[in-house]
């Protein structure tokens, strides 16, 4: 979805320089051990950056009372999710200069910065459902996929620039910020199937109901069913719909039945 997302190089030099003096760190939210290279602090760091650029190419919508209620329902979400060492926000974003699909969507920047589009607020019919692709977003930041995808994928273009000392030209600068942006926003099916599963585990918890899980990968799959077919890209890494909708309803009620892998609109609807 992104072409540029201009990130301070100085910045990724000081990310790089953690490089071998990760330490191996539990990470609550996926109950496991994994090596992060990236300290708190330059994630934070990472993230603010990221965040001043966002918001000046996409605007923030000017919807005071949306952005206090889209915050609340995220800081009350925030309270109970498996990481608590960093500082959450979250916004409404307008981004009219987007196709209508980029525009149905919702992302989390490193260091506890979330964002939502008008329009997918718009198509969730409740605060529980919105809660839900809030909770999504908040389990990306709590398992620390943005980081450790950072860390696990940097490209030669990076490397190279890095070795060069900065020496590089425009297009080379470019080519690397690229790539940045394709890291902090785009994560494997994987990383997606975590989200998923953490995003019912805290809705739950801060009581919402967490059939709005189901309710908003309905609606989803519903809109984009209308929408013209689009070539294939790096960026669409979610699973197939059937896939988390399976998951949802197990994560949900305890069980899933044979039409729920079905890939059509009569299992997506089905309850």
């Amino acid at each position: 979805m992104w072409r540029l997302l201009p990130v301070s190089i100085v910045l990724i030099s000081y990310l790089l320089s953690f490089a071998g003096t990760g330490i191996c760190e539990y990470i609550r939210a996926t109950n496991s051990d994994e090596v992060i290279l990236v300290p708190t602090e330059s994630e934070v760091n990472m993230g603010k950056s990221l965040a001043g650029s966002v918001e000046k190419r996409f605007a923030l919508d000017d919807d005071t009372s949306l952005q206090k209620r889209i915050n609340d329902i995220g800081q009350r979400l925030a309270s109970v999710c498996d990481r608590k060492d960093i500082t959450y926000s979250f916004s409404v974003l307008s981004g009219q200069e987007l196709e209508p699909e980029y525009r149905l969507n919702a992302f989390a920047l490193p260091g506890g910065h979330i964002y939502i589009f008008r329009a997918m607020v718009d198509l969730m019919e409740s605060d529980d459902e919105i809660a839900a692709v809030i909770a999504h977003e908040i389990g990306h930041i709590a398992a620390k996929h943005s980081v450790k995808r950072f860390q696990g994928s940097i490209g030669m273009t990076l490397l190279q620039l890095l070795t060069a000392r900065i020496k590089a030209d425009n297009e080379t600068k470019s080519r690397a910020f690229n790539a940045v942006g394709l890291l902090m926003m785009s994560y494997s099916r994987e990383d997606e199937a975590m989200a998923d599963k953490l995003s019912v585990r805290y809705v739950k918890k801060a009581g919402f109901n967490p059939e709005g899980v189901i309710g908003s990968i309905d609606k989803m799959w519903a809109k984009y069913r209308k929408m013209p077919i689009k070539k294939y890209t790096d960026y669409q890494t979610h699973p197939y719909t059937s896939e988390r909708m399976a998951a949802a309803k197990k994560e949900v009620y305890g069980r899933m039945e044979f039409v729920d892998f079905i890939n059509t609109p009569a299992s997506l609807g089905k309850r």
